[in-house]
């Protein structure tokens, strides 16, 4: 039988890619050193090399140089050292989402397409179901006949029922149905997918408005949550798709997928420095069990390769 893991072995295991780059580099750099200013550059580059950003990599090394100037370092010290301030600066945007706000609560999630927008979608169904909660899905990317199919899977295997219409259907009546169905049979949590077609800007825009507009009509609070999801193997390019998204909604919280797949965890770190944003919950895998609330001193202590629980 296979050992279960943890979800801070699984991180760990997840942010293998970041973490090898970061402390295998870190290795080299402090080879019996004294922190000096060549170190410190070197130090700096590794972490803009990880996607940290350049803003955020030369604060801490700022904080580093502070702190240690002159003195000679060990690499383990100076990655507790980092995981510390990272797990600092992540602090402010941890946050699980309420979704007891409102009944139905209604999460309309956004994103490019072939960022896990769906199976987040799915993931966090199994989770609101597994607390007890009633959940509603609704297919709301009617153009891929793949994301619907992906989301009756989904449906399948949660027990949440799942509001579908054929392909090319109208999104914001399918949400306006959801909706009225979730009222009518008590749901707590009623997630919409959408389409994530960035080639047409400003019709991503005129369908997301529209179906926020729909969905006032019977809830004027509505949506509770924008959902913007997130590939972290994008790296950068992550940072620009907040920008698209919030200039298209009013964006409420992140989640970043594909954590595992990425030499980019930090990304991560620039997102939350940029935008300030809530970061609800990081994805590792592919398994329900490996999209979980975000835990900032979890998350840095593994991007570091820090063995053991915070």
């Amino acid at each position: 039988m296979t050992e279960k893991l943890s979800w801070f072995q699984r991180l760990k295991q997840g942010l293998t890619k970041s973490s090898s780059r970061l402390t295998e580099g870190l290795a080299a750099i402090l080879v019996k050193r004294r922190l000096d200013e060549a170190t410190l550059e070197e130090i700096e580059e590794l972490l803009i090399a990880a996607d940290l950003g350049p803003a955020t990599a030369a604060r801490l090394t700022a904080e580093l140089g502070k702190s240690r100037f002159g003195k000679e370092v060990t690499d383990p010290e100076v990655r507790a050292f980092l995981a510390e301030r990272i797990a600092e600066m992540l602090m402010p945007v941890a946050a699980p989402l309420d979704t007891t706000a409102a009944k139905p609560f209604v999460v309309l999630v956004v994103g490019v397409n072939g960022v896990g927008k769906t199976t987040t979608i799915g993931k966090l169904a199994e989770r609101y179901r597994a607390e007890g909660k009633r959940v509603m899905m609704a297919a709301g990317d009617t153009f891929r006949a793949a994301a619907v199919a992906q989301l009756a899977i989904w449906g399948e295997r949660t027990g949440a029922p799942v509001v579908m219409k054929g392909e090319g259907s109208d999104p914001a009546a399918l949400a306006y149905e959801a909706l009225e169905r979730a009222r009518r049979e008590d749901i707590d949590v009623l997630l919409i997918d959408t389409a994530g077609r960035l080639h047409n800007k400003a019709g991503l825009m005129d369908e997301l408005a529209k179906i926020i507009r729909v969905l006032r009509k019977l809830e004027p609070a509505a949506p509770h949550s924008t959902l913007l999801v997130l590939d972290a193997t994008t790296g950068q390019n992550a940072l620009q798709q907040v920008e698209i998204f919030r200039s298209l909604v009013q964006v409420n919280g992140l989640v970043v997928t594909k954590l595992d797949g990425s030499a980019k965890g930090g990304v991560l770190i620039a997102l939350a420095e940029k935008f300030k944003l809530p970061v609800h919950a990081i994805g590792v895998g592919e398994t329900a069990q490996d999209l979980q609330s975000f835990d900032p001193a979890e998350f840095a202590r593994s991007l570091m390769g820090i063995e053991g629980e915070a």
